[in-house]
C-alpha cells in the first residue's frame, strides 16, 4: 500500500516501497537522539535499552520518523510481501481450500478397484505425478491444435494446463517434509563419515609413529633416556649429541618410507 492510500500494481520485480526515502542519515540520527533522550534515568545519564516497536511508537515520533520503526513480528495469520499474502502456518493448504480442482485422491491410502477385498495400499504420489505429466503433454498438443484452428478458444485449454501444473506442484510440495528429513539424514551421515575418516587417519599415524619408535629401539637407541634430566655439563653434551643422532635417524627412516 502506497503512502497516498492507493494500491500499488503487482509486478514480478516489485520496486521498494516509497517509505525507503525516509531512511536518510539525518532521520536515523534524529531517531537515535530521541531514543537516547527517552532512555535517560533519574541521574540524567542515558542507559542502554533494547527498544521494541511498540515502545518506539509510544514515543510520539514525527511522521517522517515513524516509518523507521519496524512493524511487530506477526505470530499468527498472514503477512503481506509485495502485495501478496503469505501464511505463517507451515501446514500445506489443500487445493480445495485454495478453490482449485484436485485431480488425485485426498486420502493417504487407496484401494485397488480390481481387488476391493484386499487392504488399501499407501498413496502412490509417483503414479499420479506420472499421470499428470502425460496429461500435460496431451493437453499441450490439444492446445497447439486449438491455436492452429480456432485461436479464440484458447482460454479453456490454458485453464486445463494451469490446473494440471498446480496439481503437479502441490504433489511435489507434499514431499517437502520427507525431503527435509532425508537431507538432514544425508548431512549427518556425511559428517559421521568424515569423523570416522579422521579417526582412521589418526589411528594410522599413531601406528606409524609406534613403528618408528620400535625401529629406533631395535637399533639400540634408548628413547626414554632422552627425556630424563642430566646432572652435569658432560652428560648434557652427550645427551644432546644422542638427541641429534636420534633426530637424524628418525628423518632418515621417514625419508626411506616415502
Amino acid at each position: 500500500m502506497a503512502e497516498t492510500g492507493q494500491p500499488r500494481p503487482l509486478t514480478a520485480f516489485a520496486p521498494p516501497p516509497p517509505l525507503w526515502k525516509h531512511f536518510t542519515p539525518d532521520n536515523l540520527k534524529r531517531l537515535e537522539e530521541i531514543k537516547r533522550e527517552a532512555s535517560k534515568g533519574e541521574d540524567g545519564k542515558p542507559r542502554k535499552k533494547k527498544w521494541t516497536p511498540a515502545e518506539l511508537r509510544a514515543l510520539h515520533l514525527p511522521p517522517e520518523l515513524r516509518f523507521l520503526v519496524p512493524p511487530e513480528i506477526p505470530k499468527s495469520g498472514h503477512y503481506s510481501v509485495f502485495g501478496e499474502l503469505q501464511s505463517l502456518s507451515t501446514t500445506l493448504p489443500s487445493l480445495q481450500e485454495q478453490g482449485i480442482e484436485q485431480l488425485y485422491p485426498s486420502t493417504p491410502t487407496e484401494t485397488d478397484p480390481d481387488k476391493p477385498s484386499q487392504p488399501s495400499r499407501p498413496f502412490n504420489h509417483a503414479y499420479y505425478l506420472l499421470k499428470i505429466s502425460k496429461s500435460l503433454l496431451l493437453n499441450f498438443l490439444e492446445f497447439v491444435g486449438i491455436l492452429s484452428i480456432a485461436p479464440e478458444q484458447f482460454q479453456s485449454k490454458v485453464e486445463d494446463l494451469r490446473n494440471l501444473f498446480i496439481n503437479a506442484h502441490h504433489l511435489l510440495n507434499l514431499y517437502r517434509p520427507h525431503q527435509a528429513r532425508e537431507s538432514l539424514i544425508m548431512m549427518m551421515e556425511e559428517q559421521l563419515s568424515r569423523s570416522r575418516e579422521e579417526i582412521q587417519q589418526m589411528d594410522k599415524m599413531h601406528a606409524e609413529i609406534n613403528g618408528f619408535l620400535e625401529q629406533l629401539k631395535a637399533q639400540g637407541i634408548d628413547i626414554d633416556s632422552t627425556s630424563k634430566p642430566v646432572e652435569n655439563d658432560r652428560a648434557k653434551r652427550i645427551t644432546s649429541e644422542q638427541d641429534a643422532n636420534s633426530s637424524r635417524l628418525v628423518w632418515d627412516i621417514l625419508d626411506g618410507t616415502d
